[in-house]
């Protein structure tokens, strides 16, 4: 007969590997599937603010002893105009390629089962608990908790965001030492037709170039050739930044309908963690702290005896101001008729972009919870 565990994870990323070592500390039987086999990179700008720093740094990993970057300041470009500002909390840069590595070998190391290259196709409830199936075999818990980032479980899928129109790229480059010197420390916000581009150093000499793009102006472009020669044109300042540039890899990383705006408000069952349960764009740098929030916060009600549907309502709570705040902004980012005014009022009101930068940040208090059976 199959074993029936605690609670099985769905997902090896930031909110699947912190929610797994804290249920496995408290002496949980945890199962943790991940569907790739060992590192791997992922399409995301890699960003961490303070609050992710700190959710890590509960769980023993130290961003800054595992390489990461320090960031201190943050710069808005369009054209030649150019608007830089201090960020009003502490950052820094640190690939999702280590992050993840750290964090699912943490999760093993606390009592955590890791099961590496298990690809869910399904999760079903059976009788008292869930059956989550997998390519070769299944898995039995009293809870599921689905922390698959931004692919969806069949079934289980999400509907679309409030800023659904948009698909993201990721590709990283050493770029030549003038280049990287002058864009060390700092991340730059590049606008062009149709979209935005991140860029921003990560451990090892590399920079990481995240962007968004309206799939009908991709559609035009009809190519990553051909929206990587339009962007250039259209940022000459990032085509300078480019300039003797030479890729890590051969093509970039890509992922469709991205649900920028999504937030989920209650549980059919399982919990939601993560992108799963919320998704706020990419410029804000807050993907990262959101995930490991929606772990911790996760934790905390299943260890005080609360069911998913009440900790899905707290999440949503915290987070929603944020991402609808952020949807908004990433709209104007993306439209011709508004990037003019958004770089406009960033030159003449600098104070506006760390108001932004501190609108869209997590409360980190901690209310007490009430106790109950689930």
């Amino acid at each position: 007969m199959m074993p029936v565990h605690d609670a099985v994870v769905v997902g090896g990323g930031p909110a699947g590997t912190y929610l797994a070592k804290r249920l496995a500390e408290a002496g949980r039987d945890v199962v943790l599937l991940e569907r790739t086999l060992g590192p791997h990179q992922k399409v995301c700008g890699e960003f961490l603010s303070h609050e992710a720093i700190f959710y890590l740094k509960r769980v023993g990993l130290d961003p800054v002893r595992m390489g990461a970057v320090p960031i201190s300041t943050v710069a808005l470009i369009r054209n030649h105009a150019v608007t830089s500002v201090k960020l009003p909390f502490p950052a820094v840069s640190l690939s999702r390629y280590r992050l993840d590595e750290a964090l699912i070998t943490a999760a093993g190391d606390a009592g955590a089962v890791v099961r590496r290259g298990c690809r869910v196709r399904s999760i079903r409830r059976h009788h008292n608990a869930w059956h989550v199936e997998g390519d070769e075999d299944a898995v039995m818990a009293r809870d599921v908790f689905i922390a698959s980032g931004k692919h969806d479980i069949r079934g289980w899928k999400r509907p679309p965001g409030r800023h659904a129109d948009l698909i993201g790229f990721k590709q990283q480059f050493r770029l030549a030492f003038p280049q990287a010197r002058d864009a060390s420390n700092r991340v730059e916000l590049f606008m062009f037709a149709g979209g935005y581009c991140g860029l921003e150093p990560v451990e090892g000499g590399i920079c990481n170039i995240s962007l968004v793009i309206r799939k009908s102006r991709f559609a035009d472009l009809g190519s990553w050739e051909g929206l990587w020669e339009g962007m250039l044109a259209d940022s000459p300042m990032l085509a300078e930044r480019m300039r003797d540039a030479v890729p890590v890899s051969d093509r970039p990383l890509a992922i469709g309908a991205i649900p920028y705006g999504y937030v989920r408000t209650h549980s059919e069952g399982p919990w939601h963690l993560g992108d799963q349960a919320a998704v706020i764009p990419s410029f804000a740098g807050n993907g990262i702290s959101m995930a490991l929030h929606s772990a911790h916060l996760a934790a905390r009600h299943y260890l005080a005896g609360q069911p998913a549907d009440r900790f899905q309502q707290a999440f949503a709570r915290d987070v929603r101001r944020q991402v609808h705040n952020a949807t908004l902004l990433s709209r104007l980012l993306v439209s011709p008729l508004t990037q003019g005014l958004l770089s406009a009022g960033a030159r003449y009101l600098p104070g506006a972009m760390r108001s932004v930068a501190a609108g869209t940040r997590l409360p980190l208090t901690e209310q007490p919870l009430v106790t109950g059976a689930r």
